[in-house]
């Protein structure tokens, strides 16, 4: 459904995400989208290869969405920003930096298996960048589906006012439409059509008491809905729509839908949905730029935020999204961090890997631009004469590293552009040389990141590469600290001196497994200024990013600063760096200090006669079960495993059941490793 949707009516725009586990059917659902909007004429498969935002040639071999890509549509006289996400935990950092930029989402759950270990944890993702969303049971053509299971998963593990919106009609192969409860009909898919007819009478009752649900959820919301629901004990069409809306914006609740979106059932309605429910640029709050608010109007200074780049070798393309005024073809931006001026030259409209070249760019919209040369994702792009900084994405910290190197010494120097390249592309790679060995390592946030940024270089580079064994990022922490530290940091080289005093305790910050480090000053009486407790701090920072174990980071660590003296002549912001620089390292090589290790929730799904296997290998592997459930002939196992025992475990895991398990990870945390 092509309407001319006119550019500059914000009101008009849905920016949404579409958010999943791995193989829940989200790129199918995205799919299908552009197909019913007219953006295509033919829907691929992901099986097959052809979808549209699984455009990368590894996402089409491996199957899976590695990038996120988006697409433009129109519906209903609305127009469409979809970001199909990737539903790998390895690549959860680009469904970070696509939540940050996103208005609202579709959560996709497959209809057997419910809520899984990576909907739930980009669910609290959303949760945090306060995203309203409408969920999505997908697959209600399989073997196994029920609706009312997913429902209550969500209810149960996401903590979320799921409330349904349509009933099944049939289940399984025998699926073939949905009850609407909010205009209370019945929606029947023939050869991919839908066809409004009446509810079935075998469904009337379970229709009647879901949408007397409905109501009632939505009347203990929303003080209009109840006062007519109290008044006529029933809620018109019209209002139950409104209300809703009010209550989707406001994160009350979340209306869930249903379908079988490889069989073409159940997108019109949900794509309806995304129109009614769903927020425009202008219902969320105004962007904060420290004191300075901008809403989402073209007549508003320039604020725009970097939230993906892609640098090839014909070009780099930067993504945006513009939160508030113009941005024309040939304008020229100030980069609010570095105060660097950029030149606009292009601005196109995205279709995953094709791009339609558009004149200017409005409040609301998300389009990517040809010209700048320096930002980086996270970067404020705003007028000169108006600057504003932009709260950047959350970076994950990596936590598996490998050693690369060129084969070929030769093409040392072409490696190490690709690979500040790919930092440049995916924020949460880090490229690093390594004091010791001089190697230079690669770090990200699993096995398959890796893999995937390795196999990146050598097609699109052609740089033959080897990779070393991997290596879990490991942290050391206090487990217990020194009272009393004295620590005089004086220095004479023939100028002016360095004179610092300090006295400070260090103790852990909690449990062993705590991260983060905190800093806090009991000096009294002025004997110590407020700039050179500043600088002691910054010096404690300096110390922590190698400990006296194994030189890894240092966290889970409480520095109070007690005492301290000066100097009249001597004394300066570097001298107390120093002395806080120098002082902790002394203080952590009199402490006791533990080794931590990563640890990531691993669910394994099996079959149910493999799954003594299964335990004996995690137990193998200093696994600790936490979970086991039985569903449809398939066991699910969830355990807590060191990061570090997991390389290679898939080649292991379908060895133990004969090809027919599967498994999914998550970040933990960090846990005491094993004395060596």
């Amino acid at each position: 459904m092509r309407t001319n949707v006119s550019r500059k009516n914000p009101a008009a725009v849905r920016n949404l995400g579409i958010l999943a586990h791995v193989d829940a059917g989200k790129t199918t659902v995205t799919e299908r989208m552009l197909y019913l909007a007219g953006v295509i004429h033919k829907h691929g498969e992901v099986h097959d290869g052809t979808t549209v935002t699984d455009f990368d040639a590894q996402e089409r071999e491996r199957g899976i969405t590695i990038f996120a890509a988006a697409v433009a549509c129109e519906w209903d006289a609305h127009r469409l920003t979809v970001i199909d996400t990737p539903g790998h935990v390895d690549f959860s950092d680009e469904v970070e930096r696509s939540l940050r930029v996103l208005d609202g989402a579709v959560a996709v759950f497959d209809a057997v298996a419910g809520v899984e270990p990576q909907s739930e944890s980009v669910w609290r993702r959303a949760d945090g960048y306060g995203v309203p969303r409408i969920a999505f049971v997908n697959k209600m053509d399989r073997a196994g589906a029920d609706f009312g299971a997913a429902v209550a998963s969500m209810r149960t593990r996401l903590h979320a006012a799921a409330v349904p919106v349509q009933l099944p009609i049939g289940a399984e192969g025998g699926f073939t439409g949905v009850v609407d409860l909010v205009r209370m009909r019945a929606l029947v898919w023939e050869a991919g059509t839908p066809t409004a007819v009446p509810i079935p009478d075998g469904l009337a009752e379970a229709a009647r008491l879901g949408r007397k649900e409905l109501e009632e959820a939505v009347a203990e919301r929303h003080s209009a809905a109840l006062e007519e629901f109290v008044t006529t004990s029933a809620i018109p069409d019209a209002m139950l729509g409104a209300a809703l809306r009010e209550l989707t914006l406001k994160g009350e609740i979340v209306p869930v839908l249903c379908g079988a979106a490889y069989r073409d059932i159940g997108v019109e309605p949900l794509l309806d949905a995304v129109v009614a429910y769903l927020p425009s640029p202008l219902d969320r709050p105004p962007v904060r730029g420290g004191a300075v608010e901008l809403a989402a109007d073209p007549a508003e200074s320039l604020a725009a935020l970097v939230f993906k780049v892609h640098v090839t070798n014909t070009g780099r393309l930067t993504f945006v999204r513009l939160y508030s005024g113009v941005l024309g073809k040939g304008d020229t931006v100030l980069d609010a961090g570095t105060h660097r001026r950029e030149r606009v030259s292009r601005i196109l409209r995205v279709q995953a890997d094709r791009h339609e070249e558009v004149e200017s760019a409005v409040a609301g919209d998300i389009v990517a631009l040809v010209g700048p040369k320096a930002a980086r994702v996270g970067t404020t792009l705003c007028a000169a004469a108006a600057p504003v900084l932009l709260e950047p994405p959350t970076v994950a910290e990596p936590v598996v590293s490998v050693a690369v190197e060129a084969r070929d010494n030769a093409e040392a120097e072409r490696l190490a552009v690709a690979l500040a390249r790919l930092a440049e592309e995916d924020s949460s790679l880090v490229v690093r040389t390594d004091a010791e060995t001089g190697q230079t390592l690669l770090s990200g946030l699993g096995e398959l990141h890796l893999e995937v940024a390795v196999e990146k270089i050598r097609r699109d580079r052609g740089i033959a590469v080897s990779v070393g064994r991997p290596q879990v990022a490991y942290r050391e922490t206090v487990l217990r600290g020194v009272s009393g530290m004295v620590y005089r940091h004086v220095k004479q080289d023939g100028g002016a001196g360095q004179w610092a005093h300090i006295v400070f305790d260090v103790e852990p910050l909690g449990e062993p497994g705590t991260t983060g480090m905190e800093f806090r000053s009991t000096v009294v009486g002025g004997r110590v200024p407020a700039e050179f407790v500043r600088a002691v701090e910054a010096g404690c920072r300096d110390a922590l990013a190698a400990g006296p174990l194994d030189g890894h980071p240092v966290t889970g660590v409480r520095i109070t600063l007690t005492d301290g003296a000066t100097h009249s002549k001597d004394s300066s912001e570097l001298a107390f760096r120093a002395a806080g620089r120098l002082g902790l390292r002394e203080a952590l090589r009199t402490s006791v200090i533990g080794l931590l290790e990563p640890i990531v929730e691993l669910t394994v799904t099996a079959p149910e006669e493999f799954v003594g296997a299964v335990l004996g290998d995690l137990a193998g592997r200093r696994g600790r079960v936490t979970g086991s459930v039985t569903r449809t002939g398939s066991a699910v196992v969830t355990a807590a495993v060191p990061l570090a025992e997991l390389f290679g475990y898939a080649t292991r895991l379908r060895s133990r059941t004969q090809g027919r398990g599967t498994f999914t990870t998550r970040p933990q945390g960090y846990a005491l490793a094993p004395t060596r």
